[in-house]
């Protein structure tokens, strides 16, 4: 007789034998540190991910071990790899991990606090468009939405002139060369360096890259093609620093993500070598808003269609938004690298970010296309705070390691 229907016959519940529960030291810290270095292999790449230092990683880890009572992972020089236990724990703290964020998640949502922040974050630049007598209220409001929030632990900052432009570099170690070009967005009216220090730190820790964003200039007063040409010079700058063109990932977020595209084909133009990935961040890339744009009505949207057109008036200066360079969906995208497009579910122009990945896959671009369960445009910004910001750059640093190692095939879309 089983143990189950001994039990059974004595009590009549129907129970079964219980398992010891697990020691009550064990905390979350320990399994994501666990699961960081599993999936890495390596306790550098997955400290950086997690944003705390090796010795503190490798400490966790050996704390962890000492309560389960087994060795979860073989260490050696040369290489890192999960023993039989670790193996049985890895899916399973996987799956733990992944419900609890979600519980947390849905029950801020459901508290309203995460759209309350995003919706305070977003007031600044609320209602102002490119058109407004006081320019400068706008970039001020851009700033302070962005000065809101802290750079990423071990990230160090340093100027530069990359091609002649003024630039920022930020990297987690001094020795890397940068291997990671960013286009901030800001609707090609707003937006600096110095206001994107956060989110570019979090991308060179994910990375464990070296990030250069350019002060690239600005409309009306320098409208299109001024942004391109900037962009180009500081690319140009980073292969003639001894960077490899197919180590090098172009990064951008909303109108950084058309500029990304935008400098691409003005590259490939100019026969010059394009990069070895891009990663485009909700990106805005048809500036006609001609087709049908869904805003939401609750909560608030974070940006409204009459901003848009202001801001693409201001940057076209009369070009036309149907050219190639200034429409990805416009132009021929074969032999483009490789693709990573993140978007929100309610993302204002989400829709692009839909067209875009379907126009460079019939192109035969490798594209992973992800979707976040997010109601905000340009929810990247948020990392410091929104769960899904923080896994989508998890993820964008998974991809820079990828092209760094040459092995910049990506997976399929997918929704997280």
């Amino acid at each position: 007789m089983d143990i189950g229907s001994q039990d059974s016959t004595r009590s009549g519940a129907g129970k079964v034998l219980v398992l010891p529960p697990a020691p009550d030291a064990i905390e979350l810290r320990h399994l994501r540190a666990f699961v960081a270095v599993a999936e890495e292999l390596n306790f550098g790449r997955a400290a950086t991910r997690l944003f705390v230092s090796q010795p503190a990683l490798s400490r966790q880890i050996r704390s962890l071990e000492r309560l389960l009572g087994c060795e979860l992972l073989r260490r050696s020089t040369h290489r890192v790899e999960l023993t039989l236990a670790g193996d049985a724990l890895l899916d399973r703290a996987r799956r733990l991990l992944t419900d609890l964020d979600d519980a947390v998640f849905a029950t801020r949502s459901v508290g309203g606090d995460l759209e309350r922040r995003l919706a305070a974050a977003w007031e600044p630049v609320n209602d102002l468009t490119a058109a407004d007598p006081d320019l400068q209220a706008l970039r001020d409001a851009g700033e302070q939405l962005h000065g809101q929030f802290e750079m990423a632990v071990g990230v160090s900052v340093r100027p530069v002139v990359a091609g002649g432009v003024p630039s920022l570099l930020l990297s987690p170690r001094p020795e890397l060369a940068p291997t990671v070009l960013l286009l901030h967005g800001g609707g090609f009216v707003m937006g600096s360096s110095f206001g994107y220090r956060h989110l570019a730190s979090a991308l060179a820790a994910a990375g464990d890259a070296s990030v250069l964003v350019p002060d690239y200039r600005l409309a009306p007063e320098h409208p299109f093609p001024a942004a391109v040409e900037d962009s180009v010079r500081a690319y140009l700058w980073m292969l003639d620093s001894g960077v490899p063109a197919e180590r090098i990932v172009m990064v951008g977020d909303s109108a950084g993500g058309g500029l990304v595209l935008s400098v691409q084909t003005t590259l490939a133009r100019q026969d010059l070598p394009l990069p070895g990935g891009s990663m485009l961040l909700c990106p805005a890339v048809d500036l006609s808003y001609e087709g049908e744009i869904d805003l939401p009505t609750e909560p608030q949207p974070a940006i409204s269609i009459a901003q848009l057109r202001s801001f693409a008036a201001a940057y076209l200066a009369g070009a036309s938004p149907h050219g190639e360079v200034v429409n990805a969906l416009r132009a021929d995208l074969t032999g483009y690298p490789p693709m990573l497009i993140q978007a929100g579910t309610g993302d204002v122009l989400g829709k692009d970010a839909h067209r875009l990945a379907e126009h460079a896959t019939g192109c035969g671009v490798d594209v992973q296309f992800e979707l976040y369960p997010v109601t905000t445009h340009d929810f990247h910004v948020f990392w410091s705070f929104l769960p899904e910001a923080a896994d989508a750059l998890e993820q964008a640093g998974a991809f820079v390691r990828r092209v760094a190692a040459g092995t910049g095939t990506v997976r399929r879309s997918r929704t997280r």
